[in-house]
């Protein structure tokens, strides 16, 4: 099928290890960024409590992701904890958006494809050499998905009017184009050795 990405190639240990960086800077962003929504006067009170627990889960995810970059000679582990451009670009328009499309771009856009990254990087992993990361993508995309389900309810709830959803929608197709348009697919972080 015309379009669809080859299969991964398997990840070498600096290919991993750049892969790991940058879902700790992520899950490092999306700590700052749901504890910032929770705290915004706009959110109803449930969402705000939410956000606020959901902080914290990411809190934790960076920090197991952080655990699992390697410690060897000629890998600066700390220079691999870097947020990919187009991400960034992406937390930086949630960031700046009301209240309803951050919710729409965190659950409809970041986390679908952060599970689709996770889930594609579990899927193509060797069991021989990335065994802490197979732990790691499992737990943690155990807790994304969770996330997802609720978090689209709550996104429902703003989406009460015509109006509320074009603007939804519209949300989706800025962000969804801006990662398409840096070559990210599928996921929402770049696979290095990717064929294809």
């Amino acid at each position: 099928m015309t379009g669809t990405p080859a299969e991964p190639a398997v990840l070498d240990l600096h290919q991993a290890a750049q892969l790991v960086g940058a879902y700790c800077a992520i899950e490092r962003r999306l700590f700052e960024l749901t504890g910032a929504l929770a705290t915004e006067a706009e959110m109803p009170p449930d969402v705000q409590v939410y956000l606020d627990s959901l902080s914290t889960e990411h809190a934790w995810h960076a920090e197991l992701w952080a655990d699992r970059l390697p410690v060897v000679s000629g890998i600066d582990a700390a220079a691999l904890v870097e947020l990919p451009r187009p991400a960034k670009e992406v937390f930086d328009a949630i960031a700046s958006a009301g209240p309803a499309e951050q919710m729409v771009g965190l659950f409809r856009v970041v986390l679908p494809r952060l599970i689709a990254s996770y889930a594609d990087h579990e899927a193509s992993a060797s069991a021989a050499s990335e065994q802490p990361n197979l732990r790691a993508l499992r737990l943690v995309l155990r807790d994304q998905l969770e996330a997802l389900v609720t978090g689209e309810a709550l996104v429902q709830a703003f989406l009460g009017t015509p109006e509320a959803v074009t603007a939804a929608g519209e949300t989706v197709i800025r962000l969804e184009s801006t990662l398409v348009a840096a070559g990210v697919i599928p996921g929402f972080v770049r696979r290095p050795g990717r064929r294809g």
